[in-house]
């Protein structure tokens, strides 16, 4: 894992970068922060206006840097004029980001809400490794990891790589909790062999969605972290409808880490 990014804007303090910091220490990583900005072009605009605004977003995200413990990491800070994932798309393409690392809404998002419409549209639009981290949550070393799916099918073993990295790094126990829900196939009961390897148990549940599964087996797991795949109809499902999710479609007190496994 070489390059973590964190999207400051989505998080008005600097608690999760100072969680990106804590987990970056473990892997050596690069540490990227980015805000994004809108001016758009039209006819008789100043032509220093998004400088102007990209040195102000800068200067903001210099305040949150100096705020927070770098444990000597280089943190290095970019900006971009134009949508969040576009952004995120721009820089990926640039450096080879490993891992997003966010909040799940912004502070100014209502309270029910799990993910606010900034960072669901980050999980829906992207495919890169994302990592949720709850508000308030502090940096620790991930012991036992429960990844919950509704098919065993992967098509590319390095969606795995973030997942298989945290196990090398940290020795963590994955155990596996496969949900059957209504209309399942055999197919998806077929666990991908790269899945099967790393894991330390596997469940195998019947229930209406995989949230639910989860729901029911997570005091059983006692997970510090919760994984799950991203897919156009899986375990979010509810994004590819709108790009907010209700805390009562589903929520988790630990981080969770999404891995994609649609097409690049």
């Amino acid at each position: 894992m070489k390059n973590i990014l964190v999207p400051i804007g989505i998080s008005n303090s600097g608690e999760t970068l100072q969680y990106a910091i804590d987990f970056a220490v473990e892997f050596a990583a690069n540490v990227y922060i980015m805000d994004v900005f809108s001016v758009p072009s039209k006819a008789g605009t100043l032509a220093n206006v998004s400088e102007k605004v990209a040195q102000n977003n800068k200067d903001q995200l210099l305040d949150v840097v100096n705020k927070i413990d770098a444990k000597g990491i280089d943190i290095k800070i970019a900006t971009f004029n134009g949508s969040i994932v576009d952004g995120l798309k721009d820089i990926d393409r640039e450096l080879g980001i490993d891992l997003i690392i966010m909040a799940p809404r912004s502070n100014d998002i209502q309270e029910e809400k799990y993910l606010g419409f900034t960072s669901g549209k980050i999980v829906k639009q992207t495919n890169i490794a994302t990592l949720i981290v709850p508000k308030g949550t502090n940096f620790k070393p991930f012991k036992r990891i429960l990844t919950a799916f509704k098919s065993g099918v992967l098509k590319r073993k390095r969606i795995l790589n973030p997942l298989i990295t945290i196990q090398s790094k940290f020795r963590s126990k994955i155990n596996l909790l496969l949900v059957k829900t209504p209309g399942y196939s055999d197919e998806d009961l077929q666990i991908n062999s790269a899945l099967m390897d790393i894991s330390s148990q596997l469940t195998i549940s019947e229930n209406a969605t995989t949230y639910l599964g989860v729901t029911e087996h997570f005091q059983s797991n006692q997970p510090d972290l919760l994984c799950v795949f991203r897919r156009k109809r899986g375990f979010f499902k509810k994004l590819w409808e709108k790009s907010t999710i209700l805390k009562s479609e589903f929520s988790a007190p630990i981080p969770v880490l999404i891995l994609s496994v649609k097409k690049d």
